[in-house]
């Protein structure tokens, strides 16, 4: 067994798994605590390594791409600081922090572990249930169930309308994108037959972030329906049955109600609504 105790954390490899477990340093984020330890088997890993610097280090491991639910979610856009697969290592521990990487290393070729893509999730992302405020309003994931709700910081257009209750089988993808200088981030669910051109600000369906301490949170709700959807390798259904056909249908109609709404109120130009309902249409 290898193993490093740091201020930023503690890992632990036995061989088999690596256990990653946040420090309770008042320099850890909000995040990588409320996301709290990670088992990682040994199949879900691609590489490791060590860089050492004047006055601290930083191990970093490598997953295979497919393989964690909040990777994918997040599309490598969590910052070093929310990055729970990085470790600061400090100068006096540049000796186990090498022993650590090599103990890895070994394991790896003795098990002769590929380094490609993988077609299923070998990590089950976080746990459910979880809610989370910040920017515009709360989102919130029981395992079955989206919940949006706003706040008096939402656009009149977008609260109107009330919390939203998404179905996990409505979902057909999730995004979270953090704000970046002047452009504000985003927690957005695309729902089936549902599509929008609409900003987060006004989408329904979006949280929109605007780069404050709790934003990164959002990605935690993001990883947790992730992981609940289809694998993005998993091969998309020919063909689908005929109460889902009528399902679908009548989520259309509801599509074009909403339409007609973000319409009448302002949120969609003429020329979005057309086009929007245009396709909406063409899908009936």
């Amino acid at each position: 067994m290898a193993e490093i105790i740091q201020k930023d954390g503690t890992w632990v490899f036995d061989g088999d798994a690596l256990r990653l477990t946040p420090g309770r340093d008042k320099n850890v984020s909000l995040f990588r605590k409320t996301l709290g330890e990670l088992v990682v088997p040994l199949g879900a890993l691609a590489g490791v390594s060590f860089e050492q610097g004047k006055k601290a280090g930083r191990l970093r491991l490598r997953l295979r791409d497919g393989a964690d639910p909040l990777l994918h979610a997040t599309g490598g856009r969590l910052t070093e600081p929310h990055d729970p697969y990085q470790l600061i290592v400090e100068s006096d521990r540049y000796g186990v922090a090498e022993y650590f990487t090599d103990e890895v290393r070994n394991a790896l070729l003795l098990d002769e572990v590929p380094a490609d893509p993988v077609d299923q999730y070998l990590l089950p992302g976080p746990s459910v249930p979880l809610s989370f405020s910040a920017g515009d309003g709360t989102a919130g994931f029981d395992g079955e169930h989206v919940r949006l709700e706003w706040n008096w910081k939402t656009e009149d257009a977008k609260a109107a309308a009330g919390a939203r209750s998404l179905p996990l089988t409505d979902i057909t993808a999730v995004e979270w994108h953090p704000a970046a200088g002047l452009e504000n981030g985003y927690l957005r669910f695309t729902v089936r037959n549902a599509p929008t051109k609409a900003p987060p600000k006004y989408d329904p369906n979006s949280v929109e972030l605007w780069g404050f301490k709790k934003d990164p949170l959002m990605a935690l709700v993001a990883a947790a329906v992730q992981a609940r959807l289809p694998h993005p390798t998993a091969p998309v259904a020919a063909s689908a049955p005929q109460d889902d056909v009528a399902q679908d249908h009548d989520a259309l109609l509801r599509r074009l109600r909403e339409l007609g709404e973000l319409h009448r109120t302002g949120v969609l130009t003429d020329e979005e609504f057309t086009m929007a309902k245009q396709a909406v249409l063409k899908r009936m």
